[in-house]
């Protein structure tokens, strides 16, 4: 790949001593096309990166012949070549979820008033896996690889939202009858669906509130749940509910999933005939 100059990438800052320019502009290029829905023609992708044609085609050329772009000879556009996706498979295979998820969540646990942790489904239902006691506030009705509820806590209406009827079924056989509480409907299910995100308060202590949010493999299907036990008397501002929301949104973007999470105005609302 040749150098660049900077009149050749406008806006561009100057070069940082220990970085190569040009191996950052290919990936500017690549980005590009990841995000796409479909091959792009060169005026598109160079308008999106902010270059000239010229420089577009330059570097788009050098990753065809890498195998990280390929072109199609009738339209002469532009998409992710073999090496692009070998490479992207070979990532996939190293993501776990889990722990990605656990490292913000522990995170989370340090510098807010909140209890964390990542649940998974089990044949017995949504089983917690990591668990970080907030340093702010500890007392909390769960704990490292406790069972929750499948319908009268926040990880069980996430998984009941995103899973097939029938593997709820199974663990709702399971639970005793005073342990899961009353059925969600059908509506509350598509709200939970549709905003991935789950509060309930007085359900498993007075006064706490857990929340739920989910995270999703890169085939878009639910891998666990990540989720707070809060003391409600702490959530003072609009903002602490967002904290969860705020971490959702950097798993995905580690994991692949997706990042289409509600912006939080559904955190303060919970459906009466799920508690």
């Amino acid at each position: 790949m040749s150098s660049e100059t900077d009149e050749d990438m406008p806006g561009q800052t100057p070069k940082r001593s220990g970085t190569i320019q040009s191996v950052s502009i290919a990936t500017r290029f690549l980005n590009i096309l990841a995000n796409g829905t479909e091959a792009m023609a060169l005026g598109v992708i160079a308008r999106k990166a902010g270059t000239g044609s010229p420089t577009a085609h330059r570097y788009l050329q050098s990753l065809v012949k890498e195998g990280l772009v390929m072109q199609d000879p009738q339209t002469g556009f532009y998409d992710l070549g073999p090496t692009a996706l070998s490479i992207g498979i070979g990532a996939l295979k190293r993501i776990d979820p889990v722990d990605i998820a656990a490292k913000h969540m522990k995170h989370l646990a340090g510098g807010f008033a909140a209890s964390a942790g990542v649940a998974i489904w089990t044949e017995r239902g949504p089983t917690v896996v990591r668990w970080y006691r907030s340093a702010l506030f500890s007392i909390s009705s769960v704990g490292l690889g406790d069972v929750l509820p499948v319908d009268n806590s926040a990880c069980g209406l996430m998984f009941q939202a995103f899973l097939p009827d029938k593997q709820i079924d199974v663990a709702r056989k399971l639970q005793p009858a005073h342990f899961r509480g009353k059925s969600p409907s059908r509506a509350s299910l598509e709200s939970v669906r549709t905003s991935c995100w789950a509060e309930l308060t007085d359900h498993l202590l007075p006064g706490i509130t857990g929340q739920a949010v989910p995270v999703f493999d890169a085939q878009q299907e639910i891998a666990c749940v990540m989720t707070t036990v809060t003391n409600l008397g702490l959530l003072h501002k609009p903002e602490d509910r967002k904290e969860l929301l705020n971490c959702a949104r950097q798993v995905a973007r580690e994991t692949g999933g997706t990042t289409a999470f509600s912006p939080g105005d559904h955190a303060h609302t919970t459906n009466p005939d799920i508690l």
